[in-house]
């Protein structure tokens, strides 16, 4: 079954979104226009780009094929050599805020609908937009424990990142089947893994690359409250937990969106040079801690 963003954008009668690069780069001919650094191209793809007259003035472009109006797009940087396809985006950035949409299906009938979200930078320009591909019988009777795929698209509507959660037990009382989510870009080929470690009152988790070796360990306070409006953060460490090199923030939205609603705001940070497989992997383990934590059931 595909998944509803897929739809949406097979159903565009709009043309393929564009993309537009910085006005100092060279390469760029007429209406359609090619990268001509060492890939023209990204994999895949048979043609280039077409690029509006507004991109190529170095104008963002306010609204994308099947995408939310009114927030413009990240322009896209070159592509990165040994690199999967879409990550780009991610090497120029330190900061990531998420941002859930509001669902009034959840609001008024109190039924779980897939999640979806927004992944801007700290300009509040977009870079993915994420929706989740869940079964309806998973989403309201397992509720934030579900199992769920979660899909991670560019402005061209691509599959960049594809997130993977199995069925897991959520108790700390129990120390067996932990949570775990696995990170694959592009889809089919992982990248990381974020997996839950037992503690007794702590929030800890470990952060691996697709190798399954640990590279980070993350953790969160004892008690998941934010009702005096304050943010609650888990802190990215180096594995022996004495450096602290990021941080991921669920932030407060407001008490009437924190009260009638599910919907949350991240904000993620790590260091600007840091690897852009495990920047994505950070990506999921926000996620995972948005399920875990903060997804309310409405059963």
């Amino acid at each position: 079954m595909r998944s509803w963003n897929s739809l949406f954008c097979l159903n565009s009668s709009r043309p393929p979104g564009h993309i537009a690069y910085p006005k100092h780069q060279a390469g760029h001919t007429g209406k359609q226009a090619g990268h001509m650094g060492s890939q023209a191209f990204y994999p895949g793809r048979q043609h280039g780009y077409l690029v509006s007259p507004a991109r190529a003035a170095g104008i963002p472009v306010q609204n994308q094929p099947g995408r939310p109006a009114g927030v413009p797009w990240m322009p896209a940087p070159p592509p990165l050599l040994n690199s999967p396809p879409g990550l780009e985006y991610l090497s120029q950035i330190d900061t990531i805020l998420i941002h859930q949409q509001i669902e009034p299906v959840e609001v008024l009938l109190r039924f779980e609908s897939n999640n979806k979200y927004e992944i801007k930078n700290s300009f509040g320009q977009r870079i993915y937009f994420a929706a989740e591909d869940s079964h309806f019988c998973s989403r309201n009777c397992c509720g934030p424990s579900r199992s769920f795929t979660l899909r991670i698209t560019d402005n061209l509507c691509r599959e960049v990142i594809t997130l993977e959660r199995p069925l897991r037990c959520n108790s700390c009382c129990c120390p067996c089947c932990l949570q775990e989510i696995e990170i694959q870009a592009p889809p089919g080929v992982p990248i990381g893994y974020v997996t839950q470690n037992w503690y007794p009152y702590l929030k800890k988790f470990t952060i691996q690359n697709q190798k399954g070796e640990d590279v980070l360990k993350m953790s969160g306070p004892c008690i998941m409250c934010s009702c005096c409006g304050g943010d609650v953060d888990f802190e990215i460490t180096s594995l022996d937990e004495q450096i602290v090199v990021g941080r991921i923030s669920k932030h407060w939205t407001g008490i009437l969106r924190e009260a009638f609603t599910d919907t949350d705001n991240f904000g993620i940070h790590f260091p600007r040079d840091l690897d852009v497989k495990m920047k994505a992997v950070l990506i999921g383990a926000c996620f995972l801690i948005d399920y875990m934590f903060f997804e309310r059931t409405r059963n």
